[in-house]
């Protein structure tokens, strides 16, 4: 079961998740990849930062699978 911790950064995974989708939308792009700022993109590095904070919970180091 995941503490009330976790479930926070799950939800900013959905919240930047549906962000990003909608930007490639937006983009009529099918992935960042395609995208002529993919290294300098706010939206995709905000997504990354989530990912990595909902894999570990917060903590600085090591995840949680």
């Amino acid at each position: 079961m995941l503490s009330r911790f976790g479930k926070i950064f799950i939800k900013k995974l959905k919240i930047q998740k549906e962000e990003l989708e909608q930007c490639q939308k937006e983009q009529n792009l099918s992935s960042c990849m395609l995208c002529s700022e993919l290294l300098s993109c706010r939206t995709r590095l905000s997504y990354i930062e989530a990912v990595y904070k909902s894999m570990s919970k917060g903590k600085v180091g090591g995840f949680e699978f």
